[in-house]
């Protein structure tokens, strides 16, 4: 069994500074969680207290159903791969592979059968004779995993490995890591600070902030009901656009009004934002749910905006627009053929059933 329990674990340094506070989260067997969020959340600290690199100062850390915090990292059965590959420049690939195997005085065959195993599921039977210096970043990244496959562990532990790839070769691991998954069939935690790692990977991400939890949760509701102003802002490319208004009623109808322009609300929501009428609050909407109204049949002018459009970012098979309505900035994704120029005044639709709220005080998500 390869399940991992964390339950109210901290992390404490000298002088008081909280690295990870109360973390409590409960990973299956066979499962891949990903741990995101900006530098400094803790993500980084959580995995090495799993692997037993860093103490916790509170809390217990259970691998399987054995507690594990006072247990060195050379006994928990588990394996870690790092951002710095630490790969030993003197030694072939073949002897980086072996090296752990040998430390533990496996059989020569079956260190062999292990290493010929990993090569093979890598792609790199052809570089086993190679030193590191000879090999690309991409190579070097399939060796360090190879070294983690080989102890054949409970678990594998990922810290940042794909951080020091070119935006290629990330995609291009990020597709073996996810085969290697299918594969191998055992538990991966895996932490990165890139939001598309994490929605293409894994089963289940973990969002962190300061040292805890914001959400954790499949990887489209993160995406599509994101537990607060954070998630959202932090989970998607281009980020969702942030707008500060007030909710205002005319006629039995709510809207959202920045001052510049007013959008209505669909009628699902009327409940849930009355008792915000006439508040502050924040909408939230993405770049896909914006469409230029020349290529929609039939827009409402209760949901169209007026905006002129200040940067055009064209990414080949789409566009970012970056739009201002006077008062507030917003960006919108449209199709390839759409490239206005700049300064240019339009109009777009708001796909009002996709659109977020949070409160301005807490944050928290109320739609």
């Amino acid at each position: 069994m390869a399940q991992i329990r964390l339950k109210d674990v901290s992390k404490t340094y000298k002088g008081g500074v909280k690295a990870v506070d109360k973390l409590s989260l409960g990973i299956e067997n066979k499962e891949f969680v990903v741990l995101v969020g900006p530098s400094g959340c803790g993500k980084s600290t959580t995995l090495r207290m799993i692997a037993g690199l860093e103490e916790a100062s509170a809390g217990d850390i259970w691998i399987g159903d054995r507690l594990v915090n006072d247990v060195p990292a050379k006994d928990r059965d588990i394996s870690m791969v790092f951002q710095n590959y630490a790969l030993y420049p003197h030694m072939t690939v073949f002897e980086n592979l072996a090296f752990g195997l040998k430390l533990k005085k496996y059989p020569k065959g079956e260190i062999i059968r292990r290493v010929n195993e990993a090569t093979e599921i890598l792609g790199i039977e052809g570089i086993v004779n190679r030193r590191p210096k000879q090999l690309s970043g991409g190579e070097r990244q399939r060796v360090a995993l190879g070294r983690a496959i080989v102890r054949k562990p409970k678990a594998f532990l990922f810290d940042e490995p794909l951080s020091n790839l070119d935006a290629k070769l990330r995609v291009q691991m990020r597709a073996e890591i996810h085969k290697l998954r299918l594969r191998l069939q055992t538990t991966f935690v895996y932490v990165t600070h890139d939001q598309t790692e994490a929605l293409t990977l894994g089963d289940r991400i973990v969002v962190m902030r300061d040292g805890k939890v914001q959400q954790c949760a499949d990887p489209m509701t993160i995406y599509d009901k994101p537990a607060n102003k954070f998630v959202a802002g932090f989970m998607g490319t281009p980020p969702i656009s942030l707008i500060h208004g007030r909710i205002v009623k005319k006629e039995r109808k709510y809207y959202f009004d920045d001052g510049k322009f007013q959008v209505k609300l669909v009628e699902e929501m009327y409940r849930i934002v009355a008792p915000y009428e006439g508040k502050n609050i924040i909408f939230g909407i993405r770049a896909e749910d914006i469409y230029d109204k020349l290529f929609v049949s039939e827009a409402s002018p209760e949901n169209t905006v007026h905006a002129t459009c200040e940067v055009v970012e064209p990414l080949g098979s789409e566009v970012y627009l970056y739009l201002n309505s006077g008062k507030s900035s917003f960006i919108a994704r449209v199709g390839a053929h759409n490239r206005p120029e700049v300064n240019r005044d339009m109009d777009f639709v708001f796909d009002m059933s996709k659109v977020h709220f949070f409160d301005p005080e807490t944050e928290n998500t109320i739609i």
